[in-house]
């Protein structure tokens, strides 16, 4: 993990064991660091036997929620996934106190679709009060991963 990207991973210390399995990354906000979540993401969801279907939802939204963190946040941006009674909640975080919003794009429109594509693949999802983090669940089919 090269110096610009810190990661605490977490899932097996005392206080955490009722959560469930989960990992934060905190990291500077350049459009490499889209795909570098993606693995990262990609990793833990493996390694917690998410099942693809799922998980290929997962990493989607993972990849539009840091992609709006990186172009609309101010400062770094963080990703945070934590799995608890059958929800594997996904939060990214940025220093813009201006709430997501979903939009409308057009056909020929180049970006605009990502809280849409969220909406879609998600359970739910929605921002935070202080307008700096976005989240969006997903159920996992076999409650919570081991």
């Amino acid at each position: 993990m090269s110096p610009a990207t810190s990661a605490v991973i977490a899932g097996a210390s005392e206080l955490q064991q009722d959560i469930g399995p989960n990992f934060a990354v905190a990291f500077t906000p350049d459009e490499c660091r889209v795909a570098h979540m993606r693995k990262i993401a990609a990793a833990h969801l493996r390694l917690w036997r998410v099942p693809k279907p799922t998980s290929e939802n997962v990493i989607l939204a993972v990849s539009e929620l840091v992609t709006n963190g990186i172009q609309h946040g101010h400062g770094a941006v963080g990703l945070k996934a934590v799995c608890s009674d059958g929800v594997l909640r996904v939060e990214v975080t940025d220093g813009n106190p201006s709430p997501a919003q979903l939009t409308t794009a057009e056909d020929d429109d180049l970006s605009g679709r990502g809280l849409y594509l969220v909406s879609v693949l998600a359970r739910n999802w929605g921002v935070s009060d202080d307008g700096h983090t976005t989240w969006c669940d997903f159920r996992l089919s076999s409650g919570r991963p081991s």
